[in-house]
């Protein structure tokens, strides 16, 4: 009897974010924002119930890729990539994490391979379960805090001006075309196309 092979999971695309209508579209959840994207613009629906998140599985960059947001709430991101990780036996080269990055304005995003969690709760717990940095993560201008005294937490789990919204949508095909790239082996290309 035939047995229609799908290929097996090689690549994690994670968007980080807090789950629940209370945070939707806050700084913080510009990560989710962006999984949601790429997930629209490949026509699935990130609606399963899997390790402590919700996954969908789909093809990108000729790979066979698992699309998650993790429902732990940001500051333990790292158990639900980790147990994903475990499962499909994926390295962390091949876990791909999209976050909010305050030190950038709106409508900036960076690429880096690897790195500190630079203060980011999500990444600091994804550091801590992958038992790596070495991670590619596509970051997210949001926007600086107004003032230094400004309270952080009230920042990044503010609502964004539909001006900042617009600035970060408009970045979205880049976002879908640079994890395409890394998902190829191209993270260098990404980097030189729309790291600015």
């Amino acid at each position: 009897e035939k047995k229609t092979e799908t290929k097996p999971v090689t690549h994690i695309v994670v968007g980080l974010g807090n789950p629940g209508q209370k945070y939707e579209k806050t700084r913080h959840n510009a990560g989710f924002i962006a999984i949601d994207f790429i997930a629209q613009s490949l026509g699935v629906r990130i609606d399963r119930a899997k390790f402590h998140a919700l996954v969908t599985e789909c093809e990108m960059g000729g790979c066979r890729v698992l699309l998650m947001k993790p429902e732990t709430f940001m500051n333990n991101s790292g158990v639900a990539i980790g147990e994903a990780a475990n499962f499909y036996k994926i390295p962390p080269e091949r876990v791909i994490v999209l976050h909010d990055e305050i030190s950038f304005d709106p409508g900036l995003m960076r690429i880096r391979r690897k790195g500190s969690a630079g203060g980011h709760n999500g990444l600091k717990s994804i550091i801590e379960h992958l038992s790596s940095d070495g991670f590619p993560r596509i970051k997210i201008g949001v926007g600086q805090k107004p003032s230094p005294d400004y309270d952080l937490v009230d920042w990044v789990l503010g609502k964004f001006p539909k001006s900042d919204l617009d600035l970060i949508s408009a970045k979205y095909p880049d976002i879908y075309s640079s994890v395409e790239l890394i998902i190829m082996g191209k993270i260098e290309e990404a980097m030189n196309k729309f790291s600015k």
